[in-house]
């Protein structure tokens, strides 16, 4: 088992903590917040009192971080030379590609090695230990941060080499949010048809109209497996982190000179949505702009 210093227990990083105590590792955390430390305790990982004292004498170090801004920031005061030689840095946030690929740079030129690895899943797979790693890096670098994220999720893939891992995670979110927001719609016109939304659900479900977002996190209260829609849109994914993602998307879309109208869309109504105040809904609650419950 390791000795992990972890950085950042927010809604996503608080589960992740606990499952790698859960998977008898040595977790020594570390937040700005002092609930998230105080929960980190409980939960059974020692607390530090800055970033550095929390990688001091790591094996691995651990981040989940809000942007690019504060991954590139606490690597450059608070790990690089606090953290012992040769170390394994694992990014878990989500952030964009050039802040990754730059960071990984300064680490290797440090004597580190590192991975950026986002997940997929939400809070709740980040308490049940059933995320999805996407991880970009070496091969080898792969190889050992494997048995770390195994701890905390069901799945972990190699997407290719730094900032890779990246670049799934946007790609796989603008197609999540048009997913949805195409979800949202066809449950808003079946019931002006005059169609049962449970009724709906059963048949489309089992169709070609199926999709995750329909059968795994349905935004009709009440239809389908519990979801939070079910809690007034309350926890899940927030709109704001959706949006976060869909503008790295869209930017990195025109680094790349690819076509992205659907993504493109998405943005634009998430970013109405945000803009009227449900910003800290669930990112299913689109359905209350798609059906005329919340003003645009």
């Amino acid at each position: 088992m390791a000795r992990i210093g972890f950085i950042g227990l927010g809604n996503m990083g608080g589960g992740m903590a606990a499952n790698l105590v859960k998977a008898g590792h040595q977790v020594r955390a570390f937040d700005l917040a002092q609930a998230a430390l105080d929960r980190a305790a409980e939960a059974g990982a020692t607390v530090a009192g800055s970033a550095a004292e929390a990688v001091a004498d790591a094996e691995v170090v651990v981040t989940m971080l809000p942007a690019g801004k504060h991954v590139r920031a606490v690597y450059a005061g608070e790990v690089l030379g606090k953290a012992p030689a040769g170390a394994l840095l694992i990014d878990c946030s989500t952030i964009d590609g050039a802040s990754a690929k730059a960071v990984s740079a300064d680490a290797a030129a440090a004597g580190y090695r590192m991975v950026d690895a986002p997940v997929s899943g939400g809070i709740a797979a980040a308490n049940g230990g059933t995320l999805t790693f996407m991880v970009g890096g070496s091969a080898e670098d792969f190889a050992a941060a494997q048995e770390i994220l195994a701890g905390m999720g069901k799945a972990v893939i190699h997407a290719g080499a730094s900032g890779a891992g990246q670049a799934v995670k946007i790609v796989n979110n603008m197609l999540l949010a048009a997913n949805m927001i195409a979800t949202c719609e066809a449950f808003v016109l079946a019931k002006k048809l005059g169609i049962d939304q449970q009724t709906f659900f059963d048949i489309s479900s089992k169709a070609t109209g199926q999709s995750w977002s329909m059968t795994s996190y349905c935004p009709v209260p009440g239809v389908g497996p519990e979801s939070p829609a079910d809690r007034g849109y309350q926890g899940g994914f927030a709109t704001a982190l959706m949006l976060k993602d869909l503008k790295l998307a869209m930017a990195a879309a025109h680094e790349a000179g690819a076509a992205v109208p659907m993504g493109a869309a998405a943005e634009s109504l998430y970013q109405a949505f945000a803009n009227a105040g449900s910003a800290g809904l669930d990112f299913s609650a689109i359905i209350k702009l798609l059906d005329g419950t919340e003003a645009s």
